[in-house]
């Protein structure tokens, strides 16, 4: 992932992902343009000049949203998820069901990752 966003930073990338429509950019989007834009996560198109979330936004986003499954998981395991996030997170073992226990439990694994991200802060 990138480096750090801001918390309006970040709803500003996702107010770009949501697709803009002209080049006019509201005030969030506009106040964190350069942000976004020097770390690659955001650029403008050519031929129209509106600006687009790139690959790298696209992934930052998701892995934010994994990151955000795992903590709410590991508070309670019966809460809905997204059910991409949850299904990555169950493909690479940070996540697992249990034989006649409900809801999804995060594994020694997710643990792991959710105190390096938390120490990284």
């Amino acid at each position: 992932m990138s480096g750090k966003l801001s918390k309006d930073e970040m709803d500003a990338l996702k107010e770009v992902a949501r697709g803009l429509k002209t080049t006019r950019l509201s005030h969030k989007v506009f106040k964190n343009v350069k942000a976004l834009t020097s770390q690659k996560l955001a650029a403008y198109e050519r031929k129209t000049g509106i600006l687009q979330i790139t690959d790298l936004g696209k992934q930052t986003i998701f892995m934010t949203l994994c990151i955000d499954c795992l903590r709410q998981l590991k508070a309670d395991p019966c809460l809905k998820v997204n059910g991409e996030a949850l299904a990555f997170l169950l493909r690479k073992g940070h996540l697992e069901t249990r034989e006649g226990e409900v809801g999804h439990f995060i594994t020694a694994k997710g643990e792991e990752s959710l105190a390096d991200i938390d120490a990284q802060r």
